[in-house]
C-alpha cells in the first residue's frame, strides 16, 4: 500500500500493530467491526499526502494486535488505555481522532475520559449515545428489538463464532460489508448475519477480491472472538462509566453517516441526531454530514469524499 509502514508498539500490557504514513500532526484512525487498520487504507494515503502523520492500529483483539482471552479485558477502560499509551508512544500531546462503528464508540469514550488528548474528532456512523442510568443497554435493546437483535445474538460466547465458522470467514465478511439493508440488524437463529450463505452477489466497486482476501486472512488467523468481546462488554461499560452519567463531550466534532447506514436507519436515531439531542450532548458538534446512497462502511464506500470531509474539518485547528 504505497509506502505505508507497519510496526508493533507495547501498550497497556499488550503488543499493538499499527500502520502509519506521513509526517506532521497525528491523525489517529480507529476501525470498527469486523474491520482492521486496512479499513482506513484510503484515508492514510490521502491524509499523509496533505501533511499529516496518519496512524491506524489494529484494535485489541483484531488483526496483528494481541487478543487477551478474558472477555472482561475488552472493556472501554482497557481499550481507551491502549490508545492513550499509543498516543504517548507517538510522542505527541494531542491527536486528531477519526473513528468508525465500534471505533467511533471507543472514540466517544476517549473524548469523554481524556478530552485533553483530542484536538478534534470526526465520528463516522455511530453518534454519541448518552448513558441511560435507568436501564442497562442489553435490557433496552431486548425490549426494543427482541432477542434476535444482532447485539443480543452476539452475547453468548462461541455461539455466533460457530455460525460464522459454518458460513465461512470470507463469505461472512462479504455479507457484512456488502449489506445495504437498513434498520436494526436482526439475526434469526440459524442465519449468520441475516445472509444467504450461498449468496454469490458480486462485490461492489469499492471492495476488491484482494481487499476481501486481506480481511479474511486476518480473521482466519485471529478468529472473531476478540472482536465480538467488545459487544459482550456493553453492560460492563455501562457499569464502569456511571461516573460520566450526564457528562457532555466537549471536543470539537464532525459527524458523517450514510443515509442507508444500519445505525442511522435504526428507529429513533435520525430524530436524536437532527432534532437537538445529539447537539445537547455534544455541544461542540459543528457539522452533521449525511451521504446520499451510502451504507454503513462509508470510509471505504465513499473513500475520497470521506477523506475530504476529514481534511476540511481538521485543517481548521
Amino acid at each position: 500500500m504505497e509506502g505505508i509502514e507497519h510496526r508493533m508498539v507495547d501498550v497497556n500490557g499488550i503488543k499493538m500493530h499499527i500502520a502509519e504514513k506521513g509526517q506532521g500532526p497525528v491523525v489517529l484512525f480507529l476501525h470498527g467491526f469486523p474491520e482492521l487498520w486496512y479499513s482506513w487504507r484510503h484515508q492514510i494515503l490521502a491524509l499523509s499526502s496533505l501533511g499529516y502523520h496518519a496512524v491506524a492500529p489494529d484494535l485489541r483483539g483484531y488483526g496483528d494486535t494481541d487478543a487477551p482471552t478474558s472477555i472482561s479485558s475488552y472493556s472501554c477502560f482497557h481499550i481507551v488505555g491502549d490508545l492513550i499509551a499509543l498516543i504517548d508512544s507517538l510522542g505527541t500531546e494531542q491527536v486528531f481522532l477519526v473513528a468508525h462503528d465500534w471505533g467511533a464508540i471507543i472514540g466517544w469514550y476517549l473524548c469523554l475520559f481524556r478530552p485533553d488528548r483530542i484536538k478534534a474528532y470526526v465520528g463516522l456512523s455511530v453518534p454519541f449515545l448518552p448513558r441511560n442510568p435507568k436501564i442497562k443497554p442489553l435490557d433496552a435493546w431486548r425490549a426494543h428489538f427482541g432477542e434476535d437483535y444482532y447485539i443480543c445474538r452476539f452475547q453468548e460466547p462461541g455461539e455466533i463464532e460457530a455460525v460464522y465458522a459454518e458460513t465461512g470467514t470470507a463469505q461472512t465478511l462479504k455479507g457484512i460489508f456488502t449489506s445495504r439493508k437498513p434498520g436494526p440488524p436482526i439475526l434469526p437463529k440459524g442465519k449468520g448475519y441475516n445472509l444467504d450463505p450461498k449468496s454469490q452477489t458480486a462485490l461492489p466497486s469499492w471492495l476488491s477480491e484482494e481487499d476481501l482476501a486481506y480481511y479474511a486472512n486476518k480473521f482466519e488467523q485471529k478468529g472473531f472472538t476478540g472482536a465480538l468481546n467488545y459487544y459482550r462488554n456493553m453492560n460492563l461499560n455501562w457499569e464502569l462509566s456511571a461516573a460520566w452519567t450526564g457528562a457532555q463531550v466537549k471536543v470539537p466534532v464532525k459527524f458523517i453517516v450514510g443515509d442507508i447506514d444500519l445505525v442511522y436507519t435504526t428507529p429513533g436515531m435520525k430524530e436524536y441526531i437532527h432534532n437537538g439531542g445529539f447537539k445537547k450532548d455534544v455541544p461542540n458538534l459543528e457539522e452533521v454530514v449525511v451521504m446520499e446512497g451510502v451504507a454503513h462502511f462509508n470510509n471505504q464506500e465513499s473513500a475520497e469524499e470521506t477523506s475530504n470531509h476529514i481534511y476540511y474539518f481538521i485543517k481548521k485547528f
